[in-house]
């Protein structure tokens, strides 16, 4: 949170959803010129293709809004040639409703993947059970900061509903495959919804020309001399965040979401890209306790990495890219688990309390981060009894563990009104962990009230579009 208005990335992310705005709306227009010239078939085909790019373009638009609140709602690419002195921001309203007409027509039109009998393949394809998702995240974020019409509670558990109801997709049965699968380019349609495939058999060097990302490189495990190259390991798993996790014990989400490990070099065998134990004097069960050595939680505070993209672990050589930047790696945007909470959510924020229908939702994907059949009640995962608020928190709680890492939990603590909040709790469980705990969470020294919870509109756009208000803080 450290970024200024003229911050690249700031500008680059806000550049590149526009783009994708304005090819699915080129596309739109072209396709729509031209469809009453096809053959039925062909006609059949391009009004997929039309559901698709509604799809993304609501995509690109629930991405903008969220992260950056007041926009420029641009329906056409005639719009693209206005003065920017002309452009004017619309309400957050505004863009959900357009983004809630794309998404229903998508979900009207699209078959669900395992129907889909249209497309030659359809893997990594806009589907009837990836856009019905989408939507409720959209309604439930538009129920949320800073909107808050609670209306759309009522809207999100319906359209989770009919997703769920569909028997179209479900959760697979073992938690790892879902990495194993996203490490090695395997679209399983059945709990995977929307993804994104990276793949690149080379690297030029231009990044125009590499459809490969960092999925594991920049937020994997630390890695050094394997197959020649290193990871870099950025991102850093908060201790306190591992202890807290309710029944750590028993959920197998816990050991398959971090690494308290890395890869390096044998000082006794000289061999290369082994796996090392952080420190020789405890492991991660020692280190989180309040009692530990201040050494002890240093090493892990320092080194605890997200494991879902574990790349010696998971990658296969026929997925292995050999770069120290880039990898092969797909990324969820949205998993079928997502759903299941967000409906279990939905369903209790408009009932004002847990409905059976609530509990069997977040009970299934509990039961599968367990080890256990998801449609088989058990007491040692299912929770039961519970009343609005405590269900609330559990909800909150779970979608920490069934998501972590998969860039869910920021927006999440955002539309949940609690952003602020909860940066000022995490920094204050470090401080009252590890009496050094206020130099490894800096974030909290450049998080602010009513000004975090929104990127900046980029400079940019600000200097050309004069009518533009920048947004709270900022």
């Amino acid at each position: 949170n450290a970024f200024p208005t003229t911050q690249s990335e700031v500008q680059t992310t806000w550049s590149s959803l526009y783009a994708g705005v304005y090819n699915a709306n080129d596309f739109l227009e072209r396709i729509s010129s031209k469809i009453n010239t096809y053959s039925d078939t062909d006609r059949q085909l391009a009004t997929l293709y039309i559901a698709e790019a509604r799809a993304l373009r609501a995509m690109f638009y629930f991405e903008l809004v969220r992260r950056y609140g007041n926009i420029a709602l641009m329906t056409n690419t005639e719009m693209s040639k206005q003065d920017p002195r002309t452009f004017v921001q619309v309400k957050p309203e505004k863009v959900y409703e357009f983004i809630e007409d794309d998404l229903l027509y998508a979900s009207r039109i699209l078959p669900y993947a395992q129907d889909d009998q249209y497309r030659i393949d359809n893997s990594y394809r806009f589907s009837r059970g990836a856009a019905l998702g989408l939507l409720s995240k959209v309604y439930a974020t538009w129920a949320g900061y800073p909107v808050y019409d609670e209306s759309k509670w009522e809207e999100a558990a319906k359209t989770a509903r009919t997703l769920i109801e569909s028997g179209k997709h479900a959760l697979l049965s073992d938690y790892e495959q879902l990495w194993k699968n996203t490490c090695n380019g395997v679209w399983d349609e059945e709990e995977s919804l929307i993804e994104v495939s990276f793949y690149a058999p080379t690297v030029t060097g231009v990044s125009a020309n590499d459809p490969c990302g960092r999925i594991g490189k920049w937020n994997g495990v630390q890695a050094s001399g394997i197959r020649s190259v290193r990871n870099a390991g950025n991102w850093r798993v908060i201790p306190t965040f591992l202890r807290d996790w309710k029944d750590r014990e028993s959920d197998n989400r816990w050991k398959y979401s971090f690494a308290d490990y890395k890869y390096g070099k044998n000082t006794e065998t000289g061999e290369d890209g082994v796996k090392l134990v952080i420190n020789t004097s405890g492991n991660i069960e020692d280190a989180i306790k309040d009692d530990a050595t201040d050494a002890l939680k240093k090493a892990y505070i320092d080194n605890v990495c997200p494991r879902k993209w574990d790349t010696e672990e998971y990658v296969n050589s026929a997925n292995y890219l050999i770069d120290a930047n880039l990898s092969n790696i797909n990324w969820y945007i949205l998993r079928y688990a997502d759903v299941l909470l967000l409906y279990a959510e939905a369903l209790n924020e408009w009932k004002q309390g847990p409905t059976d229908e609530a509990y069997k939702a977040i009970n299934m994907v509990r039961r599968r981060g367990f080890g256990l059949p998801v449609e088989t009640d058990n007491s040692a995962s299912d929770l039961s009894g519970l009343s609005y608020d405590e269900f609330q928190k559990a909800v909150r709680n779970e979608r920490a563990y069934e998501l972590a890492f998969e860039g869910h939990r920021r927006q999440d603590l955002v539309r949940w009104g609690i952003y602020y909040d909860s940066i000022r709790k995490t920094a204050q469980d470090l401080v009252d962990w590890y009496s050094a705990g206020d130099e490894f969470y800096v974030c909290v020294d450049y998080t602010k009230k009513n000004k975090n919870e929104l990127l900046p509109i980029p400079q940019q756009e600000m200097d050309l579009c004069t009518q533009f208000n920048q947004n709270p803080g900022w």
